[in-house]
């Protein structure tokens, strides 16, 4: 819990750097073998996938959590099992919260992957396999660390390791709230982030939230010969093309008024870097405006994702009655998905054409962040990047993508230093085909943990 206690009276002799390097040095093949074995778990909290492996991989990490000397409980609110472990250090210490997640995203199809995706297989240096970085690396990082320190832990640890963040983490709110004096914290620490680069480490200080919603339009009662009809009557699949039409201006920046935009870290983001990691097919043209930074991290995004609709194969020569799409909006920072939602709705109401009958259902979304990563918290953590990758000057990154359970716990522990880090690197794919972990940087993760409870345990 928050220290009182003055730092000359803690009384403890805390580990050199070269100490903890040769500590952690010793303890990855133990490490290593552990991912792997994790990795061949396929816990997927999806509907229709067998939630007895998300019992079995809860099992193990309690097992991992017991064998670094933590009390340790599988619990459960009303979601998959979660585990909660927790070790005192010494009297007055700081209290860390060591943040993960134990279930991994479905494969897809299996014929995209060049290994199998729940069997472990290193090429090139990068580990292969579904959640072999997102986010059993981030769980094996908690555990590196814990082992490297042994019987000496310099600072009060509680590891909680979520059994369904892929799956939208529903049940968290009520496992924080129900265990919310177990996981109170000075520093929590979300290991599921990424770098900026091989070889460039990066705090995470913003995300983007997320809004899903379907648009349907409709014109007929039913569906009429296109003969017969087709010139003085519409098709939904028209109405619904021009409609999703009016959501990007030109050059491509969303048109929806209201939706809230930002600016972001001045980091420059070659458009070539972006088009490989991307897989853009040559002669396809980014679009909006601006820094790609701010593009992707801190200005909205609209996508359409689907359209119910007849297929070519099965469509006959008759004009649609209805059709609808899936739209995806990604939010900036200081956005909110029910207000969002609100300006799509307008935004798309004054825009279909013809007077077509259109309708809206809110399907989810998830609130973005924004962290203020100042103070000696935040410096302990860039000290400890700095040291664990020789000296490179760590950055502060934002991400496109949405982690909403980072704002609960923003909400539920406003006192609390939340690092966002992460075990990713651009070459990554996480939650696509041949997902892979660098090795080489998985150490340095490992390390820089290590590093950080060690400069964490000195703040006064």
């Amino acid at each position: 819990m928050p220290s009182h206690v003055p730092l000359h009276q803690r009384h403890r002799v805390l580990p050199t750097e070269e100490e903890l390097r040769a500590a952690v040095t010793h303890e990855l093949p133990g490490v290593r073998a552990d991912l792997e074995r994790l990795v061949r778990i396929p816990g997927i909290a999806y509907e229709g996938f067998d939630h007895q492996h998300l019992a079995r991989s809860a099992e193990a990490v309690a097992e991992l959590l017991r064998g670094c000397g933590l009390d340790t409980e599988v619990v459960r609110a009303d979601g998959q099992p979660a585990v909660i472990g927790h070790r005192a250090g010494p009297p007055g210490t700081p209290t860390v919260l060591l943040y993960a997640h134990h279930d991994v995203q479905p494969v897809g199809d299996p014929a995209l992957w060049d290994s199998d995706p729940f069997e472990p297989t290193e090429r090139d240096g990068r580990l292969y396999g579904r959640g072999a970085a997102d986010d059993k690396a981030g769980l094996m990082s908690h555990v590196a660390a814990l082992r490297a320190f042994g019987d000496d832990l310099p600072v009060s640890v509680v590891v909680f390791v979520e059994g369904e963040e892929e799956y939208g983490s529903a049940s968290l709110p009520n496992l924080i709230e129900r265990y919310r004096d177990r996981l109170r914290a000075d520093v929590i620490v979300i290991p599921d982030s990424g770098n900026w680069d091989v070889g460039v480490p990066a705090l995470t200080t913003s995300l983007r939230g997320v809004m899903n919603c379907l648009v349907e339009v409709r014109v007929l009662r039913q569906a009429v010969h296109s003969g017969m009809f087709g010139g003085p009557v519409p098709d939904a699949l028209t109405v619904l093309a021009r409609l999703l039409g009016t959501l990007h201006d030109p050059a491509g920046d969303p048109a929806v008024a209201g939706l809230a935009h930002g600016s972001a870290t001045p980091l420059e983001l070659p458009e070539k870097r972006l088009r490989d990691e991307g897989g853009v097919l040559d002669g396809v043209r980014l679009v909006g405006t601006g820094p790609l930074v701010e593009r992707l991290w801190t200005r909205p995004a609209i996508n359409v994702l689907g359209i119910d609709a007849p297929g070519t194969r099965e469509a006959a020569n008759a004009l649609v009655p209805s059709a609808t799409a899936k739209l995806s909006v990604r939010l900036a920072p200081g956005d909110d998905p029910l207000r969002a939602y609100e300006a799509v709705c307008e935004h798309l109401r004054a825009h279909v054409d013809w007077g077509a009958e259109v309708s809206f259902r809110y399907e989810g979304g998830g609130a973005p962040c924004h962290i203020d990563a100042a103070g000696p918290r935040y410096d302990a953590a860039r000290a400890a990047f700095r040291t664990a990758w020789d000296g490179t000057e760590p950055v502060d990154i934002g991400v496109g993508g949405s982690i909403p359970f980072i704002a609960t716990f923003q909400e539920a522990f406003p006192a609390s230093a939340i690092l966002v880090t992460g075990v990713e690197d651009p070459y990554t794919q996480a939650h696509g085909p041949n997902e892979s972990l660098h090795l080489g940087e998985f150490a340095r993760v490992c390390l820089a943990e290590a590093l950080l409870l060690r400069n964490v345990a000195t703040l006064d």
